[in-house]
């Protein structure tokens, strides 16, 4: 809920839920060394009566909202920004909540119940209720409740929660705690301290990674974040617990068959079959996460030590978070930290270390002499794989496949063979060579030149955003845009009809930037301004050994570097079109398209200006959205599904869906009479606001399309 009301802030970028993540992993482990210190340190009623006052001061900053102190967000360090943020805005009432799994359980085992020997079986419970809060959110309170309702409920919730667990603080403190004796046991080994912290590291790490790697190709939205954390928590949920829904050694047995085609999937290009491959994301993250967190409950101590062993844990939660959210990002300009940790994952596998690290050494040789060989290839001779490679290399990763199910009972051999896969996958995509690549908060965004020579590519991680013709073309030569920005698209389509109505564009707006294709529209005398919120996009559009459409076109083009929804309103110009071009990837900023947002840009709008919505996505129908936005602003909504026939060698000159926003029909000009273009009709679709929006709907809506449901089947229309 409060991830939710800090994307607008951020542009909707699907790190703001990894940065959410590491915050709360580093609040839980404030919250069980609150805990562990409680328990330790002061008798049991006096600590009931602590955390009695803690729980009072963390109601006295409810109801939740965004605090204002620490100002609109930087350009440089957003992570840190937003970890503030969160610390300012909800840290005590989220601490307060963290400390109850182990104080909660340390009570318990302290009460003298029939089952107090075995509190561990709690965290299952308290699990199973975060996955029920999880589920709950997409698919009944997001839909139905504006945030500002759904604060006020939580803060109920949170009041009637400090009445339960006071109640229970109340109970426990007239009990004596046999705990004081078992406090003072032998010490925890190191060893079994560090495993502890490794086993709750990578499954933490793991879910941030698998969240990035969907969200970043769907939404960043809550429907698609709560998918791993639920899944997270169920785990917990069938191994804490005296006889778990799968045993340790059937869930090992399990691993390979899904391990060993991710490894050979996960790092290539572009990935049509989505759906299959986030089925196998999410069931192998499920596996691992079963695998770690099933040994470490076999390794749990004595309920004397439970505090501790959550402490640890928890430290262990952070460090995963951190790294597969802050730290990586800084060190890899891919999304490596998926693989190390898949693999890290593997070495719970049974047998792995079986004869010792030398023996393990010899079992993997020559497959780590293969990997040596693939290095060499790829970095010594500098090796790349034309298009016509394509299908010998998936003959090569199938069979890659098969020698590792063979080889799954050797455990040892079995995590070589998926090391090799990534690196395979990792260092070739047959027909196409890396020329560059940056890592922002935003995600990675690289540049790719086919091996015929002919196009340069810009990718955001699986998603085309432009490209370039290189070759046959002459050095002073006018780059010809290409992708959705192709002349005589709807794109393009617009932007003439607007200007043979007015004569000229004295003022434009282009929120997205990318390879700065559409800057080559510009006519002399117009003023382009562009809005783009990644730096590293920036960098890369305007640097001419990658692209030169604003090198060609518009050298002096004023880039403006934040997000659009906050430099646009800070803006004193009023524009006679407005391009939203922030939709082309299938990551949508949701918070550009509320009724807000369009008040906003109706702000700086001439009055025959026309507001441009660029809204081709695979997953997700968002025309009816728009139309109805556009309505309750007084809006009519134009739309061309462009279906040009595609080449069968490719041009990149992509179909493009685009909506076209006016106050009156005649602010379009001839649009109207164009091929393809027509007027939606009135939608009953809910307009989304800051306050409320539906991606569930707008998914369910596009599959319901291409499955031909019934209207009935919509969620997306308002009851």
């Amino acid at each position: 809920m409060f991830t939710k009301m800090v994307l607008p802030l951020l542009g909707g970028a699907p790190t703001v839920w990894s940065i959410a993540l590491v915050f709360f992993q580093a609040t839980l482990l404030c919250g069980y060394t609150y805990a562990h210190l409680i328990v330790r340190r002061v008798p049991l009623r006096v600590g009931a009566l602590i955390h009695l006052g803690t729980l009072a001061a963390a109601a006295a900053m409810l109801p939740i909202a965004l605090a204002s102190s620490l100002g609109s967000p930087p350009t440089d360090n957003i992570a840190f920004w937003l970890i503030g943020l969160f610390v300012v805005s909800i840290g005590l009432p989220f601490a307060a909540l963290a400390t109850t799994a182990p104080l909660l359980q340390s009570w318990f085992a302290a009460s003298g119940h029939s089952r107090a020997s075995n509190p561990y079986v709690l965290y299952a419970a308290s699990n199973l209720g975060s996955f029920a809060g999880l589920f709950a959110y997409p698919t009944l309170i997001e839909p139905l409740l504006p945030l500002h309702s759904q604060a006020r409920m939580w803060s109920a919730g949170f009041a009637a929660f400090t009445l339960l667990v006071s109640t229970a603080g109340l109970a426990i403190a007239r009990r004596a705690s046999p705990l004081a004796t078992a406090a003072a046991a032998a010490r925890i080994p190191a060893h079994d301290k560090l495993c502890w912290v490794a086993l709750a590291a990578i499954p933490a790490g793991l879910v941030i990674a698998v969240t990035s790697y969907v969200a970043t190709d769907l939404a960043s939205a809550p429907f698609l974040w709560v998918l791993p954390l639920a899944v997270y928590l169920l785990t917990f949920v069938a191994t804490f617990r005296d006889r778990p829904w799968a045993s340790h050694s059937t869930v090992a047995r399990l691993v390979p068959f899904v391990v060993a085609p991710l490894s050979v999937a996960l790092l290539g290009g572009q990935r049509p079959y989505w759906l299959a491959l986030v089925a196998v994301n999410l069931v192998a993250f499920v596996l691992l996460a079963l695998l770690c967190h099933g040994e470490l409950y076999r390794r749990r101590p004595a309920p004397g030590h439970l505090t501790e062993f959550y402490l640890w844990t928890s430290l262990g939660g952070a460090i995963g978070g951190m790294f597969a959210a802050i730290v990586a990002p800084r060190l890899f300009t891919q999304v490596y930290e998926y693989p190390i940790l898949i693999v890290a994952a593997l070495l719970a596998l049974p047998r792995v270390s079986e004869g010792g690290a030398g023996r393990a050494v010899v079992k993997t040789s020559a497959v780590l002499m293969l990997g040596v060989l693939v290095l060499i290839a790829r970095f010594g001779f500098g090796i790349e794989l034309p298009a016509a490679a394509e299908l010998p290399f998936q003959i090569l990763l199938v069979a890659l496949v098969a020698v590792m199910l063979l080889q799954r009972e050797q455990s040892a051999r079995f995590i070589a063979l998926v090391v090799l896969g990534f690196l395979l996958t990792g260092l070739w995509q047959p027909g196409f060579n890396r020329v560059a690549a940056v890592r922002s908060f935003f995600g990675v965004s690289q540049v790719i030149e086919t091996t015929d020579g002919q196009f340069r590519l810009l990718y955001h991680g699986t998603t085309l955003h432009g490209a370039e013709r290189i070759a046959d073309t002459a050095a002073d030569a006018i780059p010809e845009p290409l992708t959705y920005y192709y002349r005589g698209g709807p794109i393009s389509d617009v932007i003439d009809a607007v200007r043979s109505l007015q004569g000229s564009l004295r003022h434009v707006a282009v929120v997205g930037l990318g390879t700065g294709a559409l800057a080559c529209y510009r006519h002399r005398g117009e003023a382009w301004t562009f809005y783009e919120i990644d730096p590293a996009v920036v960098q890369i559009g305007r640097d001419p050994h990658f692209f030169t459409f604003i090198s060609a076109c518009a050298p002096d083009l004023p880039v403006v570097v934040g997000d659009a929804r906050l430099t646009l309103a800070a803006s004193t110009e009023k524009y006679d079109l407005i391009v939203l071009d922030a939709f082309s990837s299938d990551t949508i900023p949701t918070h550009l398209l509320t009724r807000e947002a369009v008040e906003g840009y109706l702000n700086h709008l001439t009055g025959g200006g026309v507001i441009v919505m660029h809204i081709s996505n695979r997953y997700m129908e968002l025309a009816d959205t728009v139309a109805a936005v556009g309505a309750a602003e007084g809006l009519g909504a134009f739309i061309k599904i462009d279906d040009r026939t595609q080449t069968s060698s490719p041009d990149y000159k992509m179909n493009a869906e685009v909506v076209a926003l006016a106050r009156r029909p005649e602010d379009v000009g001839d649009l109207r009479v164009r091929p393809g273009w027509h007027q939606i009709a009135e939608t009953d679709v809910q307009p989304w606001t800051d306050d409320y929006s539906n991606i569930f709907g707008a998914i369910i809506c596009k599959q319901s399309e291409r499955w031909h449901l019934p209207a009935w089947a919509d969620p997306t229309k308002t009851p």
